[in-house]
């Protein structure tokens, strides 16, 4: 959400210059979802979609206002009207219903007695916590489905129709009753730019859990497996940097409190490796910690333990926290010469002014 910050929250982008052992990283693609659209066709859209057109949404036991207006089928709206009141969602198959009669039939008579759960692979159980991994090639309706429910809280979210290219990663809360969906993120299957994370959301019902930072922990968890470094999807939203740069800060000073006792020297590459974390992200976190001296060209990290131990405080690791012992999940085969991302590829780069 818009708001006036102070100027001691205002972070210098990082220097064009190079520092040694850095990962190489490419602009971000910027995706202009009214690509291709004239000036009448922008204007209608505009119109169109500047008022809400479903004022809540009903997702298993809860009931959440809506946020923003979401391009769903017309299907829909038979009435003829242009708002529905409350749409039903079953929250195992994510069907679509406009009357609550219509949603108690399905679940009585066509919702299969042992599908209480997201399609799609479970990778990841911890406590009551469990990840599903869903195929957009092959659950397109299900994923599609999840993305206009995301277009009715989320205002700068691109509608991907096409859902074949992307891996969606479903988180749950388990119970008796079965597997409730509480947030999700999705991610391309292979990014030319080092992308680890598309759109992610938490559900309005669900939100102040850590369930968002939970989620991109789990991203970076899972580019642990693939031993790359990566980064969510840019440029990100106002909502999306609330988002990131607490966990990068917080992940920042507990790997320099936490990993390098043993270490006399430290490079960016060094802490990219560990974490997963792109080089430039890593920069704008030591950036807004004020622990990064950029001398000569290179960067210094100036950080002795007392002051980070005062940094944890400000920042600290919240709960839940992602138990890598717990994930199952290999990741898909590519080729790592032409990964510019994998870590396998890469070797350290001095450079010289």
């Amino acid at each position: 959400m818009d708001e006036w910050i102070p100027m001691e929250r205002i972070v210098s982008p990082p220097s064009e210059h190079t520092a040694v052992d850095v990962v190489t990283t490419l602009t971000a693609q910027v995706l202009d979802e009214h690509e291709g659209m004239d000036e009448a066709q922008l204007k209608e859209h505009e119109e169109v979609t500047k008022v809400k057109n479903v004022a809540m949404l009903e997702l298993g036991e809860y009931q959440m206002d809506t946020w923003y207006f979401s391009p769903l089928p017309k299907e829909l709206f038979r009435d003829g009207g242009g708002l529905i009141d409350v749409l039903y969602v079953d929250e195992f198959s994510l069907n679509f219903f406009t009357r609550k009669s219509e949603l108690l039939r399905y679940q009585a008579k066509e919702l299969p007695k042992n599908r209480r759960h997201p399609p799609g692979n479970e990778i990841y159980r911890c406590g009551n916590l469990s990840m599903f991994e869903v195929d957009g090639f092959e659950e397109r309706q299900y994923c599609q489905n999840l993305c206009y429910i995301a277009k009715l809280f989320l205002d700068h979210k691109t509608l991907y129709f096409d859902v074949d290219p992307f891996l969606f990663y479903v988180l749950c809360e388990v119970d008796e009753r079965g597997y409730h969906p509480v947030g999700y993120y999705s991610k391309e299957k292979y990014s030319d730019v080092g992308y680890n994370l598309a759109c992610i959301l938490t559900f309005p019902s669900h939100q102040r859990k850590g369930y968002g930072r939970f989620l991109i922990a789990f991203s970076y968890e899972l580019s642990k497996k693939e031993e790359k470094v990566g980064s969510p999807e840019k440029p990100m939203s106002d909502l999306g940097q609330q988002a990131y740069i607490p966990y990068w800060t917080s992940t920042m000073v507990d790997f320099l409190l936490n990993e390098s006792d043993e270490c006399k020297s430290m490079s960016i590459m060094d802490i990219a490796k560990k974490t997963s974390i792109m080089a430039e992200d890593i920069i704008y976190a030591m950036n807004t910690l004020g622990i990064l001296k950029f001398v000569n060209g290179v960067y210094f990290i100036s950080a002795e333990r007392k002051l980070l131990e005062e940094l944890a405080k400000k920042h600290p690791v919240k709960e839940p926290r992602v138990d890598p012992s717990r994930l199952h999940w290999t990741p898909y085969l590519t080729d790592v010469k032409r990964d510019k991302f994998s870590l396998s590829s890469k070797k350290p780069s001095i450079t010289e002014e």
